[in-house]
């Protein structure tokens, strides 16, 4: 028998804020998370990109001390997004056998790989510490919130690059639909704004250029666009069976309705130019959930910024919707927050889930002038959703051709 699934707790430590409220009311300000990078590597290495979205509050500043030494930055982010999901959803009584974790990484913990292999050259192998392993696992996070929250039903992760956290929310619906618990603590975290990340991306030329400008840099759909912005952060969402969440008279944010992944197996770094998987993933999202694309009315999209990934994603959507996509209110939050990588699905989810209770589209900030060859509706102010029933998607792909899109209803 198919259940419904319901989103009963978010939070969220993001370029724009340190709780997901924080996030969403600067998102709705038109701000952005992008700023000019301060540390001392910067300009030692000499790096062509000196700006990225870094979180606008520190995780270990939250964390006590002794908690925030054991793990990396990225499961820092991861815990205490889940600690922010778990009051805001009443912290539920829930037997530990009934309780999964579905979290979420790209990278994973390469602040503490790559401190470890300095440390092991400049002062020896007697110095490196014995948890590092542990901390730069990418499981690191999952098992961070589980242990925390004593979630013995399951403690999954996901590294399918930028859509990572959204394939994990996936899992999370199916995995609640398969009675395998009754409440799930899903997310997605990336803390990788390091000297060599920063290298690499501006190597293959994805990142933007504008360090002279960095809140302006990350241009989703704009004519003038060059590449994504590195940001950092988690979000966390708390997901359970109506049947659970009813009893316990919990507040319901939304409904989790249905999901899709699918693989492009076209290149390692490129989308595919005609959004095959991509629009498969979206088509499946939907069958799942039991609608039409007609019932669709607003679409967060992946909009990195980028070339060649924003009009691909356009042919995916066009190949689903037909025409009338081009009615649908679409919202690239990237423009604000840059891009989380891994965590970001499960951020731009808590966007969605905020928009569809609030009746608003999120604005999409920095176009100069739009893509012809992307005729979307978009705006740089916010967007009325009208009155009536809401369908959203999201949706996120990621290098090696990985595709998610989950299909968000409104209560």
């Amino acid at each position: 028998m198919t259940k419904k699934i319901v989103v009963t707790g978010v939070g969220a430590s993001s370029p724009l804020g340190g709780t997901a409220p924080e996030s969403w009311a600067a998102l709705l300000a038109g701000e952005s998370g992008a700023r000019s990078l301060t540390h001392d590597w910067v300009a030692e290495l000499e790096l062509p990109v000196t700006f990225a979205a870094e979180a606008k509050v520190r995780p270990d500043t939250i964390l006590d001390r002794p908690t925030a030494k054991r793990l990396d930055p990225s499961s820092q982010f991861a815990l205490v997004s889940a600690l922010e999901a778990w009051a805001d959803a009443g912290s539920p009584e829930v037997a530990p056998e009934r309780l999964g974790v579905d979290y979420a990484t790209g990278i994973g913990g390469v602040w503490t790989l790559l401190d470890a292999w300095d440390t092991l050259r400049e002062r020896g192998p007697r110095r490196v510490l014995p948890m590092t392993v542990p901390m730069l696992m990418p499981n690191a996070a999952s098992a961070a919130v589980s242990m925390h929250f004593e979630a013995r039903a399951f403690a999954r992760t996901v590294a399918s690059a930028c859509a990572s956290s959204t394939e994990s929310l996936v899992n999370a619906y199916e995995h609640l639909q398969a009675g395998l618990a009754d409440v799930v603590i899903a997310g997605g975290t990336e803390s990788a704004i390091h000297p060599i990340t920063i290298a690499s991306f501006a190597s293959m030329q994805a990142l933007s250029r504008r360090n002279d400008d960095p809140a302006t840099a990350s241009r989703p759909y704009s004519v003038d666009r060059d590449g994504f912005v590195m940001g950092e952060g988690a979000a966390s969402l708390v997901l359970e069976t109506e049947e659970h969440a009813l009893a316990r008279g919990a507040r319901i944010y939304a409904e989790i309705v249905g999901g899709g992944v699918t693989a492009d197996s076209y290149h390692i770094t490129a989308n595919d130019p005609e959004g095959r998987g991509a629009s498969r993933a979206v088509r499946l999202a939907l069958e799942q959930a039991g609608v039409s694309p007609d019932e669709v009315t607003h679409i967060n999209a992946h909009a990195t910024s980028t070339p060649v990934g924003d009009p691909s994603e356009y042919v995916a959507l066009r190949e689903v919707f037909g025409e009338r996509v081009h009615d649908i209110p679409v919202s690239a939050t990237k423009a604000s927050t840059g891009h989380l990588l891994g965590g970001t699905g499960a951020l731009e989810a808590v966007f969605t889930i905020f928009a569809l209770r609030d009746r608003v589209a999120p604005p999409t900030i920095n176009i100069t002038e739009m893509d012809p060859a992307i005729p979307l509706k978009v705006s740089g102010e916010p967007q009325p959703l009208g009155d009536g029933p809401q369908l959203a998607i999201s949706n996120s792909f990621g290098f090696g051709g990985h595709n998610a899109v989950v299909a968000i209803r409104s209560v």
